[in-house]
């Protein structure tokens, strides 16, 4: 049976700027299952679950849900809770961790300082390995299950210490996903080996393109912009490449201007056009045939020499 993932694939739809948008990423360990719309379908309290998704409404934070790779009980009760805040901006990019008893004490953050990328000393710095989040949640897509769930438990059985399941980063057809924190960027049609590769970069600060969806820091737009200098510049430091902004363009279809700038003086100017992908494909399993939206890169101009 055919499914999303192998429409996707076998029609070569671009990863780039396909990732979820956030400056900041607020993580909940929640073990058992989960729903589809796991913040208020899990055994979390639902109420609480509102509660967030209300508070970090417009702020730039996105919350989540995460468990360890492997077997998930059908229980109730978890005693204590790890919770992560990565904020993903280049530059002032951080990630802190934190042991909860009680999810509602995360009510008493000021999630637009969150977005903003100022923590108010919530929990410590993490001091472990990059996070690699995959997306395993079959609720919303099965091939979140058939395919992420394999990648996050190999993952885990090799010794990557980082590795959790995560509820829900967009883009099922790409599917198995991955987010990697602290710097915030997303892959997809992974295999374990590239993920290998690509948290060994992490730690050495840096981005590996191949297989990049996108940085969450960005609008989409902003994101294949960003992944297109860096291939131009062979660019590959986490924290070399900011997008400055981006003007939407008059004409026919929706098409923007993105100026990019360098840490060392240099900038960019990209044109980014909004295509539909051809022929219908389902978006996820089950869907209606559709044609999604792709970010196509139709210029990349530097316009300006490294400063000194």
């Amino acid at each position: 049976m055919s499914t999303c993932t192998t429409a996707s694939r076998d029609l070569d739809e671009p990863l780039a700027g396909t990732a979820a948008t956030a400056r900041t990423w607020l993580l909940i360990e929640q073990s058992g299952p989960w729903g589809a719309k796991a913040l208020t379908s899990s055994h979390l309290d639902p109420e609480v679950g509102r509660a967030l998704e209300a508070a970090a409404e417009g702020t730039g934070v996105r919350v989540a849900l995460v468990r360890r790779p492997g077997r998930h009980a059908d229980r109730h009760g978890q005693p204590r809770r790890q919770v992560y805040v990565a904020h993903t901006a280049p530059g002032d990019a951080w990630l802190r961790s934190a042991t909860i008893t009680a999810p509602e004490e995360l009510l008493a953050l000021d999630f637009a300082a969150l977005g903003a990328g100022v923590h108010g000393g919530f929990g410590t710095p993490h001091q472990g390995a990059p996070l690699a989040l995959v997306c395993t949640n079959g609720k919303r897509d099965r091939c979140c299950a058939v395919l992420g769930r394999p990648l996050a438990a190999e993952l885990a059985l090799s010794g990557e210490e980082g590795v959790w399941e995560v509820t829900h980063l967009g883009g099922h057809r790409f599917s198995p996903t991955l987010l990697v924190l602290p710097y915030g960027y997303a892959y997809g049609r992974s295999t374990a080996a590239e993920v290998k590769e690509i948290l060994q970069a992490v730690r050495t600060g840096r981005v590996v393109t191949e297989g990049c969806r996108g940085s969450s820091a960005w609008d989409r737009p902003g994101q294949a912009a960003e992944l297109a200098v860096r291939r131009a510049a062979r660019e590959d430091a986490a924290d070399a490449l900011t997008v400055v902004r981006t003007e939407a363009v008059e004409g026919d279809l929706p098409c923007w201007e993105v100026a990019l700038a360098h840490v060392d003086g240099r900038r960019w100017q990209v044109t980014v056009a909004q295509g539909t992908s051809a022929p219908p494909r389902p978006e996820s399993c089950g869907a209606a045939l559709g044609s999604p939206a792709r970010m196509d890169v139709v210029e990349v101009r530097e316009v300006s020499a490294p400063l000194g």
